[in-house]
């Protein structure tokens, strides 16, 4: 995320250092914290570009669709845990020192040295593209999220690729990510220092959504199905799909 906004001269501080507890996949081995944070910087230039509302939302959608995809090509997977090869729900210090050893970090930034130009080059190939269809409001489940909880147009846009488990591909709920970070951006905003990559505040997010999902955090498995398009998504989110967990993650408690 800080790299692709600076490639656009537009560094968003606060924002970036929320997104810290969306490495490792939300630190359980979901989807790789370079895919958090390519989709949110997308989403950022979606609304520099669009200004806010359905269109907006839509082109951040389709922006992750393809950072996802993309991603996915270039290192043969998107979750964290096929990856690293670490159970990060479950590690135990010898899994975490091999993966030290084996230099796990080192491989993960010249991940992102590769990532970057390409994650670079898909967002400015979506936006390029002919005007969306975009349907009409809530287009994101995680956008709608975002405005239950009092954020910014800025913001809302900035989350809405998340949605359906960012780029609608059906991985960990894009509202639960969208909570922890803007969780994150209130705590910074209130004068906390740092953000841990276990914060309070991200533990108790997860411990209320998954209270709500029976503890399951993958989208595909908590509605049923992928969602075939951007309309499909968001007929689903204005019919009432997942709004007792778009609830539960707007009520959670500011971060200390």
């Amino acid at each position: 995320m800080r790299v692709l906004n600076r490639a656009v001269d537009h560094p968003l501080e606060c924002e970036e250092r929320a997104a810290d507890p969306l490495a490792g996949g939300m630190m359980r081995g979901y989807q790789c914290g370079m895919v958090w944070g390519a989709a949110l910087a997308a989403g950022e230039q979606a609304y520099r570009i669009h200004g806010k509302g359905p269109q907006a939302e839509a082109r951040a959608i389709s922006a992750a669709q393809r950072i996802v995809a993309s991603f996915r090509a270039q290192n043969k997977a998107i979750d964290c845990r096929e990856i690293a090869g670490i159970d990060w729900a479950s590690p135990t210090m010898q899994l975490i020192a091999l993966y030290f050893l084996k230099g796990g970090p080192i491989k993960c930034f010249r991940m992102a040295a590769r990532y970057a130009p390409l994650a670079f080059s898909e967002i400015n190939t979506a936006f390029s593209e002919d005007p969306i269809e975009a349907p009409a409001a809530p287009v994101s489940c995680s956008a709608l999220l975002a405005q239950k909880m009092g954020v910014s147009d800025m913001h809302t846009v900035m989350a809405a690729g998340l949605a359906g488990g960012i780029g609608l591909s059906g991985g960990a709920c894009g509202a639960l990510g969208a909570a922890i970070w803007i969780i994150g951006m209130n705590s910074l905003k209130e004068g906390a220092g740092t953000i841990g990559f276990n914060a309070p505040y991200a533990v108790d997010a997860i411990e209320r959504f998954t209270k709500c999902t029976g503890d399951e955090f993958e989208c595909s498995k908590i509605v049923g199905r992928k969602f075939e398009s951007i309309g499909d998504h968001a007929s689903y989110v204005r019919g009432g799909g997942c709004a007792k967990i778009i609830e539960v993650l707007a009520l959670t408690p500011a971060a200390a």
